[in-house]
Parts: C-alpha cells; structure tokens; sequence
C-alpha cells in the first residue's frame, strides 16, 4: 500500500457521524488536495449537501468543506478509492457489504466508524467486514473514542483513537484524518478499541435511566465506574489488553456518552427513565441508539464467555419489559460483596 495521502476518500453514510467524519477528512485533506466522497441514501441529503454545503437534518447548520461532495450513486462514490470509511447501522452493514463488495477496490483499506454487535452472530463490525469483503485483518480498521458528532462537527477539539494490527496503516488513516481540532492516536488492539465503543452504549442506556429517575451524581459515577469494570472483563476475555480499556477508546468515551444529552444511547435511556415505554423512545429520536439493538448481543457474548456483566444483564431486562426501570438501582446494589479490585 502506498503512503501518500489518499487522493479521494469515500465515506458510506451520511448521519451525523458518517457526514462529520467527511468533514474531518475534508479539513485535514485540504493541503493535500484530498476529495471526499459521501454516500447517501436520500437524494434530499446529496443534494443539500452539494448545493448548499450543509446536512442540516443531522448537523444543523453546520458548513461542510467545498472538497466534499454527495452522491447516492454509491459505484460512483467508491470508484478507485483507495480509502473507504464506513458509517451505517451496525445490524444493517452486512445486508448492504454484499452490493458493495464488487466496487470497492481490491487494495483499498475499509475504517469502521461503527460501534455495534451484531445480533444474531455477536460479530464485531471489523469482523463482518473481514467475512463479507473477505479482506485481511491488515487492511480494516476501526475508530473510535469520545467522538460526539456535533461537537466535532463545530470544531471542539477532540481526540481519538485508530486501531489497526499493521501500525503503518494505522498511522497512514491517522494522517490523513488529523485535523487542528482532531486527534489521532494510533492502537493495534482491535478487539479493545471496538469493545470500549459497543459496551459504552449500553452503559450510557443505564446511566441515563439513572438520570431518568432523577437520580444522583454519585449514583451515575458508580454505573459509569462499575460499567467500566464489566467492560475490561469481557474485552479481557476476547483477548483484548485491559489497558486499552484505560484510554479514549475505553474510558474517554465511556465518560463523554455516558455524561452528554448530544448522546443518543444517554438519551434514550433518560427517556426510558421518565416513563416512556422503548416504541414510545424509538419514535421520539430520528437516530439509531445503538445500545438499545446491540445489549442483547452484548449479553449473548458475555454469557457465551462466562463473563459477569450486571449493568449489561440489568438493561437488557429494561429492554425486554423483565425489569421495571424503578428497580433497575436497586438490582444493581443487591450483589454479593467483594474485592473492588476483582476483574
């Protein structure tokens, strides 16, 4: 693979991560005069986009960069690119990798911005990747950490974390998505990095269940740290190193989901707090919680590795109407006591 700056950039998905992560590339790629390409699946959006430079349905009225420009062709968008960047729900990215396949380039490298489980198989996003483009673990890559889209997308310094096993390629993304008020640093622990951005999710659901219910900060603190501990334990036991749980990926972005009402999985638990039943949740929010799809998966893989997850266990139960969210605090205090030490 070369090291020059990727002259186009595709990116799938234009949410609101997919199109502030467009931004990013675009901003860092204007002193090499990289082009970014974004693939939407609303002509609506492709076209404000290109007309207006704006996506305001997902970043208000935020101004895009003049080197991005729209398309819902998606074979135009990936057209020799050697550098394609993914951002769509996770339960749907394999159903849509099938048409994709064909129009990526054999020697492109795929980055997931996705932070899901997929249900039904417990796949991580890399790994679906890997099996439906049949690509070399070398040239997929993931990124993640307290990445909020509409505070990057205003340009609130930021950093993040690119995890690839090869650290040239690693480096290579990191570069060409460094922008004044975005920072990569570069990991190899695959497995850490996406773990610490799909378990955050289901954390975030209980913290904002908590907050809901009005309940306290000491309350919150405790399901964020103990929410951590569950964390390390199942990225530990998929062979993931428990310091990686330490860094942006695992706590940076644990803290910043689970504090900010920008945070959609926060948000649908603070709904969920305050009476509202999950269909009531869904339709009030026009974006994909993702915590809300991926808890049972979690879960699933959890028991699968005989690994403890409480908070985990505890939301999914919220979810499937097991649990009233009025006992959710106490369930959750009502365990048998130990070292706090103890993984």
């Amino acid at each position: 693979m070369t090291r020059r700056p990727p002259a186009v950039v595709a990116v799938l998905g234009a949410g609101s991560w997919g199109t502030t992560f467009a931004k990013v590339l675009a901003d860092a790629g204007k002193r090499h005069g990289t082009q970014v390409r974004l693939w939407a699946r609303r002509e609506d959006i492709a076209e404000e986009v290109n007309t207006h430079h704006t996506n305001s349905q997902y970043l208000a009225e935020t101004v895009l960069p003049g080197n991005i420009t729209c398309s819902t062709d998606v074979a135009a968008v990936l057209a020799d690119v050697e550098l394609v960047v993914i951002a769509v729900p996770a339960q749907s990215l394999r159903s849509q990798l099938g048409g994709w396949k064909p129009l990526i380039s054999p020697d492109a490298v795929v980055v997931s911005l996705m932070k899901g489980l997929e249900v039904g198989t417990d796949d991580r996003m890399s790994q679906v990747l890997a099996g439906e483009l049949g690509l070399p673990a070398e040239r997929i890559a993931v990124v993640s950490g307290p990445n909020l889209a509409m505070e990057i997308a205003r340009q609130e310094p930021t950093a993040s974390v690119v995890a690839c096993p090869d650290p040239e390629v690693a480096t290579w993304i990191a570069a060409a998505c460094t922008a004044s008020y975005f920072r990569p640093y570069t990991n190899t622990d695959v497995v850490g990095v996406e773990i610490g951005g799909i378990v955050k999710n289901v954390i975030a659901l209980a913290v904002g269940i908590c907050e809901g219910k009005q309940m306290g900060d000491n309350t919150k603190a405790s399901v964020i740290t103990r929410g951590l501990a569950e964390t390390t334990r199942l990225a530990v036991a998929l062979g993931a190193e428990a310091e990686t749980m330490a860094g942006l990926a695992g706590m940076g972005d644990l803290i910043a989901t689970c504090s900010s009402s920008l945070s959609r999985n926060h948000t649908a638990g603070r709904l969920l707090g305050q009476g509202l039943t999950l269909d009531e949740v869904t339709a009030h929010m026009n974006q994909t919680a993702e915590g809300i799809k991926s808890a049972q998966a979690v879960l699933d893989l959890a028991r699968q590795l005989r690994v403890d997850m409480p908070i985990t266990a505890s939301v999914v139960a919220v979810l499937q109407g097991n649990l009233s969210v009025h006992d959710l605090g106490p369930r959750l205090l009502a365990r048998e006591l130990k070292s706090e030490g103890e993984l």
